[in-house]
């Protein structure tokens, strides 16, 4: 199953198991069941230290759980883990074996206080890049508590399950039988919906914080540069996120990153996160910024959860999230039939009709990936013209199961108040209303800036974005802005993190200024 170059570096990670593993599999005659017979084959003969056998009991066949010998097994892989979540299945051998995890030592006090039982499945594709995110924080619970366990479901292979439970986005996570969540989740935000942690303890602790040399409030690419560039100036920085990588952790393929030919978005996020602790920045990590109140001396910096920072200078790099289409149907079905994110969502609607609103670049892009898996697409723009580039254009036009509706004024999103059946639009050259039956909606219309909290206090243009000058700074002294968030054109990875530097460097002058 695993080739020699895979096969050596699993070696390599497994003689840091602590302890002895033991992985128990619940086979069928099925071709994954012979395929995850050849895995768990490969993985004992890696290591002295894991033992594999076949006699599992499990009601999900096949699948397979990871365990101390002796003891009931808290990690379960419904599924064969390769692809994307295939690192998901080294961490959790390695951490039920004992290696320590990379996490905080607070918040792995707080998993292993948790009271149970508390038991997760999680539905993924093997193609969704926010999954493993989810998968590896449930299963270190798992691993670290005895009252936690968690399953990982691949969602092709299951289902009747699947739409039993009309799974139509992915990662969807039950709670002891119950919907919890879906979408991406840091393992902070799971402990905080399932109750751990003392919130008003968390907002006394950002109180008692000493004011910052420069704040930075998001944790995108932007962010990310504005912390580096000000803490290498040794001033006291700090980066306050709702979630550290913004945007890029939803980005799949980056191929236009200077001097890197391919990488992926979770991957460049970690490595921004890692890059920026080297210089000891404070990062506080799934934090809400509610409202920004701008001093003569000091500006404050008001959470949503409770508790403030205050901060010298702040640079506000809130970034952007997806636009809507704010017609009716869309909010209800979300989750349901309405997406967001053709490689997460795409393999669940193997072999239906589906429609790709927008015919912009990640439009078109989203109609080529997900013509290869569903059955057919529709591609509806609201002008009379694709916006794409024309090397995508032109492979849309050789595929034969898209077809693409211009000047289209989509209405209304239509479902029988379980899932998506249809939508309506509107012919804007006839003025006629028109119907199509549908399993999916896939949204891809731009963005709009995460600037809400800022209206009155910060200049917004008419579409949101906070104006700047040529050195980042705002109508508010001493507050500074950069990315996507800002009124700089071409929202690009490479021009955010050029404008986070910029806006840090501004701010480091003003220090200067300000202080003599």
């Amino acid at each position: 199953m695993l080739d020699d170059n895979t096969k050596a570096q699993v070696r390599a990670y497994l003689e840091r198991l602590v302890r002895p593993i033991e992985l128990a599999a619940s086979l069928d005659d099925s071709k994954s069941a012979q395929d995850m017979r050849s895995l768990l084959d490969d993985l004992s003969g890696l290591s002295d230290k894991v033992a594999v056998r076949f006699d599992g009991q499990d009601q999900r066949t096949p699948s397979f759980s990871i365990g101390t010998p002796g003891e009931a097994h808290r990690i379960r892989f419904a599924g064969l883990p390769m692809g994307h979540e295939f690192t998901s299945l080294i961490l959790a051998l390695l951490q039920s074996g004992g290696y320590p995890p990379k996490v905080e030592a607070d918040l792995i006090e707080r998993v292993k206080q948790l009271s149970g039982p508390l038991n997760f499945e999680i539905y993924v594709s093997l193609e969704c890049h926010n999954c493993p995110d989810v998968v590896q924080a449930l299963n270190l619970m798992a691993a670290l508590n005895p009252q936690v366990t968690c399953t990982m479901i691949e969602g092709s292979l299951y289902r009747a399950e699947v739409e039993a439970k009309n799974i139509l986005a992915v990662p969807m996570v039950f709670l002891n039988g119950e919907l919890f969540g879906q979408g991406r989740m840091a393992l902070e935000e799971i402990l905080a919906k399932v109750g751990a942690g003392d919130t008003a303890q968390a907002a006394a602790q950002l109180d008692a914080k000493a004011p910052f040399d420069v704040l930075v409030v998001g944790g995108g690419p932007a962010g990310a540069a504005a912390a580096i560039y000000a803490a290498r100036k040794g001033i006291r920085t700090g980066v306050v996120a709702e979630r550290f990588g913004g945007q890029v952790l939803d980005t799949l393929a980056i191929e236009n990153f200077i001097s890197v030919s391919h990488t992926e978005g979770p991957r460049l996020a970690a490595a921004l996160e890692q890059h920026v602790k080297e210089y000891g920045v404070d990062i506080m990590n799934m934090q809400r910024v509610e409202a920004l109140l701008p001093g003569e001396k000091l500006h404050e910096v008001k959470m949503a959860g409770g508790g403030a920072l205050r901060a010298k200078t702040v640079v506000l790099a809130t970034g952007a999230r997806w636009r809507e289409m704010n017609v009716p149907g869309e909010n209800q079905y979300r989750g349901k039939g309405v997406a967001y994110c053709p490689h997460c969502d795409g393999p669940l609607f193997k072999g239906k009709r589906v429609a790709v609103i927008g015919g912009g670049n990640s439009g078109i892009e989203a109609a080529i990936d997900l013509a290869g898996i569903v059955g057919h697409v529709t591609v509806l723009e609201f002008a009379d013209t694709l916006r794409a580039d024309a090397v995508l254009q032109e492979k849309l036009a050789s595929l034969p199961n898209v077809k693409v509706i211009k000047s289209a004024l989509t209405t209304e999103v239509l479902g029988d108040g379980n899932k998506v059946t249809g939508l309506t639009y509107t012919d804007r050259t006839t003025n006629a209303s028109h119907r199509v039956e549908l399993d999916g909606i896939f949204v891809q219309i731009g963005l709009l800036p995460n600037t809400d909290f800022l209206k009155g206090t910060v200049n917004l243009s008419k579409y949101g974005e906070i104006e700047v000058d040529a050195k980042c700074q705002t109508s508010a002294a001493g507050v500074f802005a950069a990315g996507d968030c800002t009124t700089v054109p071409y929202k690009q990875i490479v021009i955010a993190m050029g404008e986070g530097a910029k806006a840090s460097l501004s701010a480091f002058d003003h220090l200067i200024r300000s202080s003599t």
